[in-house]
């Protein structure tokens, strides 16, 4: 059975966290609770996500708005009907068009098909998305965390999450991912909420505004 968090049980899993481990516990009682950050599971959100491989949230937001305006419903077809001067004036660089495009040729032509993720394994769920050009492994976790809000995703790849994770823990900053990833092991299995509570604790602490 998959495990899914939600608003119902979201606030629950945090303080089963927390009892677990003080510095998370210190996040809840300087914070509060994270927001449950979701998205639907479908061709949309996968562009989001593409659009936010290694640039400011703000920058891949205003692409994603500004291909909405130009299509209004984001469609796989619609998409693929745009030319590159069109993908260009909506902020897309000559790769993400490139990606967009591949991404949207395999759900026309049914190569895959996201209906199918929704009770598929996450090994699954990983290996179906990375045959896709441009799709990597933080693509596919921040897919399963937001859009199919799998309860044990630990997004290695994401830059804000590791430094999160450091600055919790006054870890030194040549501390390895695999060190990372061992030390997490104590919040399976719901690292993707442990996520959320760091995500919360870098955004709070910086004053940022998403």
């Amino acid at each position: 059975m998959i495990e899914r968090f939600n608003e119902g049980n979201h606030a629950a899993i945090c303080d089963r966290l927390a009892e677990k481990d003080s510095d998370l516990r210190s996040i809840l009682q300087a914070y509060g609770y994270p927001p449950v950050w979701t998205r639907t599971p479908d061709f949309p959100s996968l562009i989001h996500i593409i659009l936010e491989q290694q640039v400011s949230l703000a920058s891949a937001k205003a692409a994603f708005n500004k291909l909405s305006e130009k299509l209004g419903a984001i469609s796989p077809q619609a998409l693929l009907e745009l030319s590159d001067e069109e993908l260009r004036a909506c902020y897309f660089s000559r790769q993400k068009a490139s990606y967009a495009r591949h991404l949207a040729t395999m759900l026309v032509d049914k190569k895959l098909v996201l209906e199918n993720f929704i009770d598929a394994h996450d090994d699954v769920v990983r290996k179906e998305l990375k045959t896709v050009k441009g799709i990597g492994d933080w693509t596919v976790d921040i897919y399963l965390l937001f859009a199919l809000q799998r309860c044990d995703i630990f997004p290695t790849g994401d830059l804000a999450m590791i430094n999160a994770f450091k600055e919790l823990k006054g870890l030194p900053k040549e501390t390895t991912k695999e060190q990372i990833v061992e030390m997490a092991e104590q919040w399976r299995p719901y690292r993707s909420i442990a996520t959320y509570m760091l995500w919360h604790f870098y955004i709070k602490s910086r004053n940022i505004r998403i």
